[in-house]
């Protein structure tokens, strides 16, 4: 937008050094002709009045050597011409062709006319003739053939210094209106600043920096103050919609447990050989325990939604081998329960930059949600890349995968697969992984490899190597604690 405001401005000064150069350009042709026009009108009035007793008597030896030296002072051609157009005396052997029809004015007795104004690029030279009167009685005409370069070059410098004026003019104005560009769309800046930075802000927990300093118009900075409160009220709703989703996964879990512990001695009671109760209620009993246990989940995951979305990032450089074989030993344990065999593939030694904690949340449950859906006798791949500068850890199942029209829904809060309703699972898995993958300063990308199933890819910025042996132990550290997403 500044260089838009510095392209309008610089035209609208350019039109308006055009407005003034152009008529300046203008006169100061016309005062140039118009000097040239004086001088050898002056000249040639005066050969037409020395004419006069040559043309009367014939004796023009005289008249031809005035002529010639005013040629060779000034290098303009003159010449005498009778009443039939005959020349009489030039300056010249070589005369060349007068304009007939302004020797014709002249030898009708009219004066000679300022001419139009000479430009730079006209060659044609000037012509004056004027009437020869003997007696009041028009004899003959004295003719002037001018070169128009000193007109020319006059104009020319004239219209060079015009230019240059105009240049400066511009570079004034621009030189002016730089800054006044700059402090009109300052608070435009800081807003287009602040749009982007307000939701990395919320989604990070941290409250957003304000986009109002002061500079800028009123009406800008009005707007200013305005977005900043808005912020505000928008980082406060979601600070208070996470911590209501805390808060109520807490003070339900307890009720919960009581709960599901009195499910449990029901159990215990229907379970006596000397009960006497209908199977009927067995199996209700039995179906409400599987509720109280998806309940239990949800909770659970809502739980971890709310720490991811809640908790400031703290980026750091960490190595990933540490990190991705406590994670590849956490859940070996319950690959080989469910029949399934998880490798690690890839180059070692990479760094990246971001946050521990979440990055164990995005590998706990990509995993989770890997293991859960991949069929026995498979096998999960966790595997390393560098791509175009970015580090990348994928996680890659066997399963039936996703349709490409689910990909976009994939990581939408409780959102499930239509083929996915036989599988336990609360719909959280992949939209705690991608809240935290944005928390770690990267991006989860959902991929559908060409021989089935699904690939998650966690995308992160690289780390300094020299900076990860320092914070090595903050890493080892944050993937101590396994985050379960099922």
């Amino acid at each position: 937008m500044r260089t838009r405001l510095l392209v309008v401005f610089s035209v609208l000064v350019g039109m308006l050094v055009l407005g003034l150069g152009l008529p300046l350009a203008g006169a100061s042709a016309s005062t140039a002709t118009s000097r040239l026009f004086a001088d050898r009108l002056g000249d040639t009035s005066r050969f037409a009045a020395l004419s006069q007793r040559a043309v009367g008597d014939g004796d023009t030896s005289a008249l031809a050597a005035e002529l010639a030296r005013y040629d060779d002072v000034y290098g303009v051609t003159a010449l005498v011409v009778d009443r039939e157009g005959r020349v009489l005396a030039s300056s010249r052997s070589e005369v060349p062709e007068p304009a007939a029809r302004r020797v014709q004015l002249a030898l009708a007795g009219q004066r000679s006319e300022p001419p139009d104004p000479v430009w730079p690029w006209q060659s044609a030279p000037l012509l004056l003739a004027e009437p020869v009167l003997v007696g009041g009685e028009v004899r003959g005409a004295a003719v002037t053939i001018s070169p128009i370069a000193p007109a020319r070059a006059e104009t020319l410098r004239v219209w060079a210094a015009l230019a240059a004026a105009g240049l400066v003019a511009l570079a004034v104005a621009a030189g002016l209106a730089l800054p006044l560009v700059r402090w009109i769309l300052a608070p435009v800046e800081s807003l287009d600043e602040g749009t982007a930075q307000v939701a990395a802000a919320v989604r990070a927990g941290r409250a957003p920096r304000p986009v109002g300093d002061g500079r800028g118009p009123p009406e800008l900075r009005r707007l200013s103050r305005h977005f900043d409160q808005m912020a505000a009220g928008v980082t406060h709703a979601l600070e208070s919609q996470r911590a209501f989703v805390a808060d109520a996964g807490h003070q339900l879990r307890n009720p919960l447990t009581a709960l599901r512990l009195r499910m449990q001695n029901v159990g215990a009671a229907l379970a006596a050989p000397d009960a006497r109760v209908d199977d009927n209620l067995r199996e209700e009993h039995g179906a409400a325990l599987e509720e109280t246990d998806r309940l239990a989940g949800v909770l659970d995951a809502l739980l971890a939604l709310a720490k991811a979305e809640g908790r400031p990032a703290q980026p750091v450089a960490m190595p990933l081998d540490p990190l991705l074989d406590d994670r590849a030993d956490a859940w070996r344990v319950l690959a080989e329960h469910e029949g399934l065999s998880l490798r690690r593939r890839g180059p070692g030694g990479l760094v990246a930059r971001s946050d521990v904690d979440s990055v164990v949340a995005v590998l706990d449950a990509v995993l989770d949600n890997a293991l859960k859906y991949a069929p026995p006798g498979t096998e999960v791949e966790l595997s390393t890349a560098r791509v175009e500068g970015r580090v990348e850890i994928g996680v890659r199942d066997h399963g039936r995968g996703l349709d490409p029209a689910e990909l976009e829904r994939a990581t939408d809060r409780f959102w499930r697969a239509p083929a996915q309703n036989g599988h336990d699972g609360t719909g959280l898995g992949l939209a705690i992984a991608a809240r935290s993958a944005e928390r770690a300063g990267g991006e989860l990308v959902l991929q559908l490899p060409e021989d089935g199933g699904l690939r998650v890819v966690l995308r992160l910025p690289p780390g300094a190597a020299r900076d990860a042996a320092g914070e090595a132990g903050a890493a080892e550290a944050g993937a101590q604690t396994p985050l379960n997403a099922r």
